[in-house]
């Protein structure tokens, strides 16, 4: 019994150390990238799966940045660009950050609405309902209680994975596909290619995910006595993640692309597609792993977003608060979320173009925001002995640099 004590001792440690960095990762596999992934999958079968190798590198990197910011200095992301870099720089990347994070929370709205018609249920009911919902866990709760509710939720996207297993994809194929890089035909000939890589990449690693990150972990307290465990917590949280997507590549791959289904209208058709090619089961978990996810994202984009602003402009924020003490936050918060699910229930809005629109915008800003934390962590006055090593300054430069070339290709398409 020695074996199950021991194990049991690990679990605890391991869940002990899970907090933003999970949350954090997770989050953005959110209905925009549900629906990215799966037309991925869909359209272009396993070749996506070359991205997830160095996707998981960037991610952890980047994140691990963000983190180690928000450990040694005490300060949010859009704090120190304020500080460093002026007003006037700071209110120009609110902007466009806002401007990006509510397409995103339009995307989270309409895979309540599609997830939801799966069960036979009105969008005018249910995203009302997510609205409240949402709403009232970040308002009513604390610190402590929110990110429980987070945790927990990140979990849920185990029903990815087994969804991927499910569709009895061809691993072998699979396999290779993550080891091949594309073609220089294949990036410059076969069309939306390149909007699907800037697609794949803005879903992984999504600008707001480096504001909210370093903004929990200065609210949580870590500093830089226990943030070992806060690298173990981002590490885990990044591979999850990553996990996730490639699962969701896969299935459809297995089952959309296989049996010529390469288009599709959101992620809700991609479950219901999936049914009779790989099973009731598979589709109920797609479904179900969906209305998690936007449900799960429609809550932390508005609170990103919300963390963000208001430290770029030097007003209150955090869970920890009362409304009265960070009216600002919890207003600018409350707006967000109202005027997503507001704009999801007009009758002509398109929802099929928004989700992926909104993953790819996430990919033309993140080098921007990458080119901001590198100026930042490399700073000695900041960081001391923390500033980035030479490998990290490689990859966060490398993501950066081929970031802006893809979007560059992308404008001449």
């Amino acid at each position: 019994m020695k074996w199950l004590k021991r194990w049991k001792t690990q679990t605890l440690l391991l869940l002990a150390v899970i907090g933003p960095g999970f949350i954090t990762a997770n989050v953005d596999n959110d209905a925009g990238g549900i629906y990215t992934y799966s037309f991925a999958g869909a359209q272009f079968g396993y070749k996506p799966l070359f991205t997830i190798i160095p996707m998981t590198l960037a991610l952890i990197v980047i994140q691990e940045m963000s983190a180690r910011m928000g450990a040694i200095t005490g300060k949010g992301l859009s704090d120190l660009i304020r500080e460093e870099f002026g007003l006037r720089l700071t209110f120009v990347m609110m902007i466009l950050l806002v401007a990006t994070n509510f397409a995103n929370v339009m995307a989270e709205f309409a895979g309540v609405a599609s997830s939801m018609e799966l069960f036979h249920v009105s969008k005018y009911l249910s995203v009302p309902i997510a609205a409240a919902v949402v709403w009232l866990i970040v308002v009513k709760g604390n610190y402590k209680t929110v990110e429980k509710v987070f945790l927990t939720a990140s979990f849920f996207y185990i029903a990815y994975i087994i969804a991927g297993v499910l569709a009895r994809p061809n691993w072998n194929v699979a396999a290779l596909s993550t080891l091949e890089p594309p073609t220089k035909a294949s990036v410059f000939r076969i069309p939306g290619y390149t909007y699907m890589i800037i697609g794949i990449m803005g879903a992984t690693i999504a600008p707001w995910m480096q504001f909210y990150l370093q903004a929990s972990v200065v609210e949580k307290g870590v500093t830089e006595r226990d943030y070992k465990t806060t690298r173990i917590d981002i590490l885990i949280g990044s591979i999850f993640a990553v996990l996730v997507a490639a699962f969701i590549i896969i299935a459809c791959a297995a089952t959309l692309n296989k049996y010529g289904h390469p288009v599709i209208a959101d992620a809700a058709d991609a479950a219901r597609a999936l049914g009779p090619l790989a099973g009731k089961y598979a589709s109920l978990l797609f479904g179900a792993g969906l209305f998690n996810a936007s449900l799960f994202a429609a809550s932390i984009l508005p609170l990103s977003t919300a963390y963000t602003v208001c430290e770029g402009l030097g007003f209150e924020s955090g869970l920890d608060k009362k409304f009265s003490e960070a009216s600002v936050f919890y207003w600018l918060y409350t707006a967000l979320v109202g005027a997503g699910a507001a704009v999801i229930l007009l009758p002509r809005f398109p929802l099929l173009k928004m989700p992926v629109l909104s993953q790819v915008f996430n990919g033309i800003l993140l080098p921007f925001v990458l080119i901001f934390m590198l100026l930042l962590i490399n700073k000695s006055r900041l960081m001391g002995k923390h500033v980035n090593s030479r490998f990290f300054n490689w990859v966060a430069w490398g993501t950066a640099g081929v970031m802006i070339v893809l979007s560059i290709l992308l404008v001449f398409q």
